[in-house]
């Protein structure tokens, strides 16, 4: 559950903290005194997108966090990113340049994190969550979310068959232009197939004939060399003997020229091994005319290649493998029957995952249905009925082979029909407020429900006996789940076991937000605002003490019963 929520710099918070527990809790407060700042916050922490426009006048950054208790389907997650940590407490962090930094327990992290550790965190129902009622992908997704299904892989496979029947379609079209394409690149491969260039060939031909078309120069000043450090009269090597002699005497007078006797006889040991490198060079390198020309008729061949292609000639191997390549795949693009069989198996593959997702379509609609239905008969709505409507498609579409609509009967005896042609605004707000309890029961596809909910205004529309109903049923999913609602409504805040109000006041120049709790005569007066606008007066604060008085009663009822 959300533990606690902090904000600084944030739109007109300055700063803020709100500790929350368990149960059903209200925000309330006058419109614009930034109730809805603190939902926008919260999504901002669960990895939500966010600018500039969040930090507050004359701020170098807004900072939000929010501090939850670890859900068990966390742990492992948290452990294999290097998250781990005593609770789990997301930060994140925006400059006034629109620049954006995220933590997870201190370490940093990616927004994509912070959205998948939101996942198993929090559901949030916004005000206008009735208007994806009647959008047929919101309402697919609806569904698919409660059976579990992963849409993303339904499309790949149907992306992927698509594909295959392109390259079909698009063989079958060019198939002479192929053929002559088929032929080009044979002929010039069988051309650079005669050279064959091999990788790094040309730097090693080219290093190859300087040594042969210089040998006799090489050999010269290799003799020269030698004769200077070994062969010739006076030598270095000797002249190194005589000093190393000299000096060795010297050092019964001065021990110091022991060091320098020992650098000579360094140099002299690397005299003689250059002397028997060159020694060595002489004997293996006589000029070779036969390999000379083999290497200017084998350079030549390179060069005029490269010339008729119009690429240097070390580009040739990779010029080569190029058209191997290209000549594979036109090879593959001409044969229609691979292509064929290509396309009747992702087809299969689509297929199968097709009805994998309608299986589970269908499992999942019937207990949504059901819930939803309950859920009506508090709402204002009794006698009505909730359907999930799965139609066959005559052609395939790419979320699968089945429609899914919303139907609806707002009365006992009627028949069920489209959602958006018998609902009425006010009844389309209660069915999405239905539709969001009866999701948080049943328990979206990934595993388990969220342990907090958030409702920021999705009574919006109701009001009388229905808000009643509306607040006593927030109660009573705050018994199996942490339940956070932002309301206008009197009634259901009426009905929460913890009360915060937003306010918002001039500091100075600045106006600031602020959050307290509510509880005693604070809250009574809360109530009664809400009831009767500024001008409160004895009757509108003995209804609010009523309505305070009788959502008590109603929740103690169950427990009394129970006990006797």
């Amino acid at each position: 559950m959300l533990r606690r929520l902090s904000l600084r710099d944030v739109v007109i918070v300055s700063q803020l903290e709100v500790e929350l527990d368990t149960g059903f809790s209200v925000l309330t407060g006058e419109t614009g005194a930034g109730k809805s700042i603190l939902i926008d916050a919260l999504q901002l922490a669960l990895g939500g997108r966010g600018d500039a426009g969040l930090v507050r006048e004359g701020c170098a950054r807004a900072e939000v966090t929010a501090e939850f208790d670890t859900p068990a389907a966390l742990s492992g997650w948290l452990e294999d990113g290097g998250f781990s940590g005593d609770g789990l407490l997301l930060r994140r962090a925006i400059d006034v340049q629109g620049k954006s930094r995220a933590w997870i327990n201190g370490s940093p992290a990616t927004l994509a994190q912070l959205r998948e550790a939101g996942e198993h965190l929090v559901d949030i129902h916004g005000q206008h969550a009735w208007q994806s009622l009647t959008r047929p992908a919101a309402v697919r997704a609806l569904l698919d979310e409660q059976a579990g299904v992963d849409g993303a892989a339904l499309a790949a496979l149907w992306q992927a068959w698509k594909a295959a029947e392109a390259a079909l379609s698009d063989a079958r079209a060019r198939g002479e232009t192929l053929d002559r394409e088929r032929e080009r690149l044979a002929w010039q491969i069988g051309e650079v197939d005669k050279l064959a260039p091999g990788n790094d060939e040309w730097d090693e031909l080219n290093a190859e004939h300087q040594r042969q078309a210089h040998a006799q120069s090489l050999l010269d000043g290799v003799g020269v060399a030698l004769l200077a450090l070994s062969d010739g009269e006076p030598a270095a090597d000797a002249l190194t003997t005589r000093a190393i002699d000299t000096l060795d005497d010297l050092t019964r007078y001065d021990a110091a020229l022991g060091e320098v006797v020992q650098v000579l006889r360094g140099a002299q040991a690397q005299l003689q091994d250059a002397a028997h490198t060159l020694q060595a060079y002489l004997g293996r390198s006589d000029p070779d005319p036969a390999r000379l020309a083999e290497l200017d008729a084998r350079l030549t061949a390179w060069m005029s290649l490269a010339r008729r292609y119009r690429r240097p000639p070390a580009e040739l191997p990779a010029l080569l493998a190029g058209w191997r390549a290209e000549l594979h795949t036109l090879d593959a693009a001409a044969d229609l029957g691979a292509l064929e069989r290509a396309v009747v198996e992702a087809s299969q593959r689509w297929q199968a995952e097709a009805q994998r997702v309608s299986r589970l379509r269908r499992a999942a609609a019937a207990p949504l249905a059901k819930a939803v239905t309950q859920a009506m008969q508090q709402l204002g709505m009794a006698g009505g009925r909730f359907e999930v409507v799965l139609a066959p498609l005559g052609t395939p579409q790419s979320f699968g082979l089945e429609s899914v609509e919303l139907q609806v009967a707002g009365h006992a005896g009627s028949s069920p029909r489209p959602l958006a042609k018998v609902a009425s605004g006010g009844e389309l707000s209660r069915l999405a407020l239905a539709i969001a309890v009866s999701t948080a029961r049943v328990g979206p596809g990934r595993g388990s429900a969220v342990p907090t909910l958030i409702f920021d205004e999705i009574d919006a529309g109701v009001g009388g006996s229905v808000a009643d109903q509306v607040g006593r049923l927030m109660k009573q999913l705050g018994r199996s789940c942490q339940v956070l609602a932002v309301t206008h409504l009197a009634q259901v805040a009426a009905c929460a076991d913890h009360h915060f109000v937003v306010s918002k006041a001039r500091q100075g120049q600045a106006t600031v937000s602020d959050v307290q709790p509510v509880s005693g005569e604070s809250r009574v007066g809360e109530v009664a605002r809400m009831l009767g606008g500024e001008r409160l007066g004895d009757t509108s604060r003995a209804h609010a003490q009523a309505m305070l008085g009788g959502a008590f009663e109603a929740s103690v009822t169950p427990t009394r019963k129970a006990r006797t």
